[in-house]
C-alpha cells in the first residue's frame, strides 16, 4: 500500500501481546436506513472495491487478496471487482468496454465505467478518469516514491463510484446487493452510501491499520463530506480526516485479516490511535478476524517458476533451487542454512532486527538473501549489510515474482521479525515450499505458524528474543530427521482460501438477511420511515 497514509501514532510501536475483548452483541445490530428491499438470493451479488489487483497492478498483499478472494468466492456468490483504470490495467491486453458514465460531485470529476472480462470469468469494472489515474508510477505515487498530492480526490472518486453502483446509477444489468470495500483507498465507499441514505449493506476490511489515508479537514468540501462526519464517531482523527476511519465508521461490519490482529487492534499498542473506537465496535459485535489464504499455484510439486519442482521428502529439488539462489545473490558455496527475506523494506517488517542478528547467523554458518523495496533508508541499510558480509549476505532492491518463489523454495528459513503483521502471506508461501519461518508472535503470524512444528516464533521485537529463536532454528537444521519432519508438516498445512470463503459467505448472507428484515420492520409495525 502507499506510504503517505501511515498514521503518526504508527511510527514506532511497543508491541506486547494483548487479550481480546469478548463480543456479546449481535454482529448485525447496526440498523440500516430505509429504502426499497433488495431480494436476498443464495448467490449474492457482491461488489469488491479495491485499489489494486495482482496480475494487473500490485504493490503488496492487498493486490493478492483482491485477485484471489473474488475468484475463490465465485462458486458461492457473484463477486465482481471495481478498481481505478490505471494505465497498467487499461493496457493489459484485456478488452475494455465502456458501459456507463457517472456525474461528478463536489471537486470529484465525472468519470466513465468500463467493463473488463478476464479469461477465467472474473468481471472487473474500471473507473476511467484519465486526469486522476492515467499516470506513470504506482497506484499511490510517482516513480520516485512520492505520493500523489491528490490521492484523496483519486480514491474518493473510487468510493463514490462504488456508491453510484450500489444506487443503480451505473447503466448495466448488474447491481450489487452488498459492497465489500478494502483498506483506506476504498474507505469512502461505505461513507458515501450511508450519507446518501442508501440501504445496500457494506463490509469494510482492514488490511493494515497503520495506513489510514489521512487528509486535512479542509478537504471536506472538495470531497463532498457532510459536516456531521467531522465528529469523533465519524471520520475525524486527531484534527484530520481519515479515509480508513470513514470505512470503519459507516460500514455495517468491519473485518480484518486474522483473528489475532482483530484482537490486537483494540489495544493501545496496536490500535494506531483507533483502539478505543475499534474496541467499541468489537463490543457491539461489529469486528471480525478472517484469515487470508493463498492460491493453489503455491505448490512445490507444480509451480513452473521453480528451477526444479519437488515434493515433501524430495529435498534434492529444494537443493537445486538453493543453488540457483546462492548464485543469483553472489553468495559463496555453502552447506549451511540459507535464510531468506522477501518483504517490503519498511520499519514495520523489522529489517533493523534482522541486521542486528545477521552476525549471529553468519557466525553459525548461515547465509542471508534479501529481496524487496520500500523506504530509502531501509533499502540503504540492506545494501550496507551486504557490504559488511560479502559472499554471505546478498541483496536485490526491487521485486521479481519468479525469483521470490525460488527464494521460498530454496531457503531453509524465512525471516519475518515484524513488529506487527495483520495477516502476512510470505510465511504461508514459505511453509508450502518447505521453508520454516522464524517470525514474531503477532497477528497472522501467530495464527499460521505452529511454534516448533512448522516454524519458530519469538515474543518481543528485540535482537535478543529474535536471536534465541534463530538459535533454536539452527539447532533443528543440524538435526536432519527433525528438520525434515518440520518441513513436511509445514508443506501440508492447509492455507487455501476455502478456510476464508465460508465465514465471508456466511457474513454476506447474514448482513443481507438482516438488511431485509430491518427494512421490512417499519411497515410491520405500522411506522413511517
Amino acid at each position: 500500500m502507499g506510504t503517505a497514509a501511515i498514521s503518526p501514532q504508527a511510527e514506532r510501536f511497543n508491541l506486547p501481546v494483548s487479550e481480546w475483548v469478548t463480543s456479546t452483541v449481535d454482529p448485525l445490530a447496526l440498523a440500516p436506513v430505509s429504502l426499497p428491499i433488495t431480494s436476498v438470493a443464495a448467490r449474492a451479488k457482491v461488489l469488491f472495491v479495491t485499489s489494486e489487483l495482482a496480475g494487473l497492478v500490485k504493490t503488496g498483499g492487498l493486490g493478492d487478496v483482491s485477485a484471489a478472494l473474488p475468484r475463490a468466492l465465485h462458486p458461492l456468490h457473484d463477486v465482481r471487482v471495481l478498481m481505478p483504470g490505471y494505465p497498467q490495467v487499461l493496457n493489459s491486453g484485456n478488452p475494455v468496454h465502456v458501459i456507463s458514465e457517472l456525474e461528478g460531485h463536489a471537486a470529484l470529476p465525472a468519470c466513465k465505467i468500463g467493463r473488463m472480462d478476464m479469461t477465467d470469468g472474473l468481471v472487473i469494472y474500471l473507473v476511467i478518469c484519465p486526469e486522476l489515474y492515467e499516470r506513470e508510477g504506482t497506484p499511490y505515487g510517482d516513480n520516485n516514491g512520492r505520493d500523489w498530492p491528490d490521492n484523496h480526490i483519486r480514491f474518493a472518486r473510487l468510493g463514490l463510484a462504488a456508491a453510484d453502483f450500489a444506487a443503480g446509477a451505473v447503466k448495466c444489468q448488474w447491481r450489487p446487493e452488498l459492497v465489500h470495500a478494502h483498506d483506506w483507498p476504498a474507505g469512502l465507499a461505505p461513507a458515501y452510501m450511508r450519507w446518501r441514505g442508501q440501504a445496500t449493506p457494506s463490509i469494510f476490511t482492514i488490511h493494515n491499520l497503520a495506513y489510514q489515508g489521512m487528509v486535512s479537514s479542509g478537504s471536506r468540501r472538495e470531497l463532498g463530506i457532510p459536516e456531521h462526519a467531522l465528529a469523533s464517531d465519524g471520520m475525524e482523527f486527531y484534527g484530520k480526516l481519515s479515509l480508513l476511519k470513514a470505512g470503519m465508521a459507516y460500514a455495517n461490519h468491519i473485518t480484518t485479516v486474522s483473528a489475532t490482529y482483530a484482537r490486537e487492534i483494540t489495544t493501545p499498542a496496536f490500535g494506531c490511535g483507533l483502539d478505543g473506537f475499534l474496541q467499541s465496535k468489537a463490543e457491539q459485535g461489529l469486528l471480525s478476524g478472517i484469515a487470508n489464504g493463498i492460491d493453489a499455484s503455491w505448490d512445490a510439486e507444480t509451480d513452473e517458476h521453480l528451477i526444479c519442482r519437488f515434493a515433501a521428502n524430495d529435498w534434492l529439488g529444494k537443493a537445486v533451487n538453493a543453488h540457483y539462489v546462492r548464485q543469483l545473490f553472489n553468495l559463496k558455496p555453502s552447506t549451511g542454512p540459507l535464510f531468506a527475506v522477501v518483504s517490503r523494506l519498511v520499519f514495520q517488517k523489522g529489517l533493523d532486527l534482522t541486521i542486528g542478528v545477521a552476525g549471529h547467523i553468519v557466525r553459525q554458518g548461515g547465509q542471508i538473501v534479501i529481496i524487496g523495496r520500500g523506504e530509502p533508508q531501509e533499502e540503504e541499510a540492506a545494501r550496507e549489510l551486504a557490504q559488511r558480509f560479502p559472499g554471505q549476505v546478498g541483496v536485490l532492491i526491487g521485486f521479481n515474482e519468479t525469483d521470490a518463489r525460488r527464494m521460498f523454495a530454496g531457503s531453509d528459513f524465512l525471516l519475518m521479525p515484524s513488529r506487527y503483521e495483520p495477516c502476512g502471506l510470505s510465511q504461508m508461501y514459505a511453509q508450502r515450499f518447505g521453508s520454516l519461518p522464524v517470525a514474531r508472535n503477532t497477528g497472522g503470524l501467530a495464527d499460521t505458524i505452529e511454534d516448533g512444528v512448522s516454524g519458530f516464533l519469538f515474543e518481543e521485537p528485540t535482537v535478543e528474543s529474535y536471536a534465541a529463536a534463530l538459535t533454536r532454528a539452527i539447532k533443528v537444521f543440524a538435526n536432519p530427521e527433525l528438520l525434515n519432519a518440520m518441513r513436511c508438516r509445514a508443506m501440508r498445512k492447509p492455507f487455501d482460501w476455502h478456510q476464508a470463503i465460508k465465514p465471508y459467505s456466511a457474513l454476506y448472507l447474514r448482513l443481507l438477511k438482516a438488511n431485509r428484515v430491518s427494512l421490512a420492520a417499519p411497515s410491520l409495525n405500522g411506522e413511517i420511515s
